[in-house]
C-alpha cells in the first residue's frame, strides 16, 4: 500500500528565517526546528534571537543565530554568507521581515498636522516590508538556483487585499511582495525552485504589542474575524512546514491568507 504522508518529512532539511526573534518568525522557527529542520534564525540584533537559540538547542533543537540587516543588499550578503557558512546549505528561505508605521500619508485636515508619514518612515516601510525580500532573494538566489532545489516563503499581509486607515505605505509595500512571489516563480520555477506567500491576519505577540495590545487584537478579532480569535504564532508555523515540504512540490507563485476568514 502506498505511503503519502512522508511528503511531510523535512527533517534533515535546513532553513534561514528572517527577522525571527520574535512573533510571527519566532512561531515559524519553533514549528520548523520541532520538525527537525536545523534553523538559522537572523535578526538585527541578539537581543532576542540568543536567548531563542539557547532555548531551543536547550529543547534538543538545532540552531544558530545570524545577526544582520537584511533591508541594504550589503546586509543581506553577509547573512546570507554567515547563513550558508553556519548551515552549509539552505534548502527553505523564509523572508519574514516586517513592520508597521500606521500614519497618514500627508496631513489630513482637522488632525495634527505632525502626524504624518515622514520620508524616512516611507523608506523605511518599503525596505523592511518590501525590498528586504527584494534583497535576501538577491543573496542567496545563485546558491538555490545552483543546487537546483528549494523553497522560499514569503511573510506578506491580508493589508495586500483590504484597505484601513493610515497604512497605504505598507499595504503598497505588501502588495508588492505578494506580486514579487507571484513573479519570481515564474522565473525560478525551471529551476527547481518554489516560491509562496503567506498572508497572516491577526497574529498578536506579547513581547511586540503588550499585554494589553493582544487583548485589543483578541477584541477586534470577535468584530471583524469570521472565526471569531486572533492566530496563534505557530499556526504561521504550520503552514510554513507544509510549503516548505514535498507535500507542496506543486505548489508555486501563490499567497495563502491565514486570516480566520477576514479577506473573504
Amino acid at each position: 500500500m502506498t505511503s503519502y504522508l512522508s511528503a511531510y518529512d523535512v527533517k534533515g532539511k535546513t532553513a534561514l528565517i528572517t527577522g525571527a526573534g520574535r512573533g510571527i518568525g519566532k512561531g515559524i522557527a519553533w514549528v520548523l526546528a520541532e520538525a527537525g529542520v536545523q534553523c538559522a534564525i537572523n535578526a538585527r540584533t541578539t537581543r532576542y534571537v540568543e536567548p531563542l537559540v539557547a532555548e531551543m538547542r536547550k529543547a534538543g533543537y538545532k540552531a544558530v543565530s545570524v545577526i544582520g540587516d537584511g533591508t541594504t543588499q550589503e546586509g543581506a550578503d553577509a547573512m546570507g554568507k554567515e547563513a550558508l557558512k553556519k548551515l552549509g546549505h539552505i534548502d527553505i528561505l523564509v523572508n519574514n521581515i516586517g513592520d508597521a508605521v500606521l500614519k497618514p500619508l500627508v496631513p489630513l485636515p482637522g488632525k495634527d498636522p505632525k502626524n504624518v508619514m515622514s520620508d524616512v518612515d516611507v523608506k523605511y516601510q518599503m525596505d523592511i516590508n518590501f525590498m528586504n525580500a527584494v534583497y535576501v532573494c538577491r543573496a542567496l538566489g545563485p546558491h538555490l538556483l545552483g543546487q537546483g532545489k528549494g523553497t522560499v516563503i514569503n511573510i506578506g499581509s491580508i493589508l495586500a487585499d483590504i484597505a484601513r486607515k493610515n497604512t497605504a505605505v505598507n499595504a503598497g509595500a505588501k502588495a508588492a511582495l505578494h506580486q514579487f512571489t507571484k513573479a519570481l516563480a515564474v522565473e525560478w520555477a525551471p529551476y527547481g525552485i518554489r516560491v509562496n506567500c503567506i498572508a497572516p491576519g491577526y497574529f498578536p505577540d506579547e513581547v511586540t504589542a503588550g499585554k494589553e495590545g493582544v487583548q485589543e487584537y483578541v477584541r477586534l478579532s470577535k468584530k471583524e474575524v469570521p472565526l471569531k480569535r486572533i492566530g496563534e504564532l505557530h499556526e504561521v508555523g504550520l503552514l510554513t512546514l507544509y510549503l516548505a515540504s514535498d507535500a507542496a512540490s506543486y505548489m508555486t507563485g501563490q499567497t495563502i491568507y491565514l486570516d480566520g476568514g477576514m479577506t473573504l
